[in-house]
């Protein structure tokens, strides 16, 4: 779990996953004209490769090749395991 939270701590990565819940299935490719053009990301794509990477490590993006184009997928699983880790029932406050 401390993947996730490493991962969420830059605002790259969590602009890249607000993309993907977007838009799923982007390219490295799109992934890159997104974040310049949206919200003026100059990023190299060896930056958002590596950006990716912990995203990929964290459980939060998945990858499918298909033919010569990777694309990457968000996977909220991670998100809703930190969710019931900490619940908060009404029904226990004071």
């Amino acid at each position: 779990m401390a993947d996730v939270y490493r991962a969420l701590d830059d605002e790259t990565r969590r602009l890249i996953l607000d993309e993907l819940a977007a838009r799923d299935g982007q390219t490295l490719f799109e992934i890159c004209a997104v974040l310049l053009t949206r919200h003026r990301r100059t990023s190299t794509r060896q930056a958002v490769s590596q950006h990716l990477a912990v995203l990929e490590e964290a459980g939060l993006v998945v990858t499918e090749r298909r033919g010569r184009s990777k694309f990457h997928h968000f996977d909220r699983s991670p998100l809703a395991e930190i969710a019931r880790r900490w619940p908060t029932p009404a029904e226990d406050d004071p």
